[in-house]
């Protein structure tokens, strides 16, 4: 009887959809990639407005991507018509892309003035953002200074609100993009000022390039510049370079491209690593952190 309830178990087919798998680069293939990294790991505060086709749908439908959403809601359908989406919401499915889809699904079937306060995981039949969205252009950051972007321009926040936007504001590490390099980001913590760097080409091979720079000497942006390490977000290699806390950000920018340069032509060396480059590399490797 034993055996034969568990071979009637073990014959029965599960039910509903399959558990979406584990995507550990989730937004490859998006026009640029690394901006959504940057919005849904570096940046505290920033918007970007984007085109999606939704299923069923036969027109394009606008939404905003916000960085953080008041009280973390992962979505929020203002009562002007404004769909707006959290990319740094909490992932339930182990794919990122999949998450802020299905955040972005359930604010659309909202109505309007609805804040979306919680989402079902998404699962392997839910679409990614890569099958939803319809403009080919990179994603076209708009960093902020603080979180009043979470009010349209009629709204009077609420105190709740306003207490939760006070300390938002406070809690949020000053951030700036530079506009010589791609994805390239500085930021403000206490005392100290840092470039975080985001790269789009395979880690190891972003890795092996950093390996030969520094090797030569040629990794930091010169002066007292110095590169603190890597960090990995979203499946990209993330330089983390500590910079003059005296100097603007804006000012950065052509030493950062000039290593933007040496970079691209370290990536295209084909030969093995030095014993320098090696070590070089061993020590990068052993000073990476890993965001979620």
């Amino acid at each position: 009887m034993a055996k034969a309830s568990r071979r009637k178990r073990q014959q029965q087919k599960p039910t509903g959809p399959a558990r979406a798998p584990y995507v550990a680069r989730p937004f490859e293939g998006l026009p640029g990639e690394a901006e959504w990294v940057a919005m849904r790991e570096i940046v505290p505060a920033a918007t970007a407005d984007v085109t999606v086709r939704l299923p069923g749908e036969e027109e394009d439908r606008a939404v905003r991507l916000a960085t953080v959403l008041p009280g973390a809601m992962p979505a929020m359908h203002r009562e002007d018509g404004t769909v707006l989406v959290a990319l740094q919401s909490r992932t339930s499915s182990g794919d990122a892309s999949r998450d802020v889809a299905q955040a972005l699904l359930a604010a659309v079937a909202a109505e309007p003035g609805t804040p979306v306060t919680s989402v079902r995981p998404a699962d392997a039949d839910t679409p990614r953002m890569q099958d939803l969205l319809a403009d080919p252009q990179p994603l076209p950051i708009t960093v902020h200074e603080d979180f009043s972007f979470w009010l349209d321009e009629e709204q009077q926040a609420s105190p709740e609100l306003q207490a939760s936007l006070e300390e938002t504001n406070a809690a949020a590490v000053p951030t700036v993009k530079i506009a010589d390099v791609p994805s390239a980001y500085w930021c403000r913590m206490g005392d100290r000022t840092y470039i975080r760097w985001l790269l789009t080409e395979d880690e190891d091979d972003a890795t092996r390039a950093l390996a030969r720079l520094q090797a030569r000497g040629e990794h930091t942006l010169g002066g007292d510049t110095v590169l603190l390490g890597a960090f990995r977000a979203a499946g990209l290699l993330v330089p983390v370079l500590e910079v003059d806390p005296g100097a603007e950000p804006a000012s950065h920018g052509a030493a950062l491209a000039e290593l933007a340069g040496r970079y691209a032509e370290a990536l295209t060396v084909g030969e093995p690593l030095s014993p320098d480059e090696r070590r070089a590399r061993d020590g990068l490797i052993s000073r990476q952190v890993t965001l979620r």
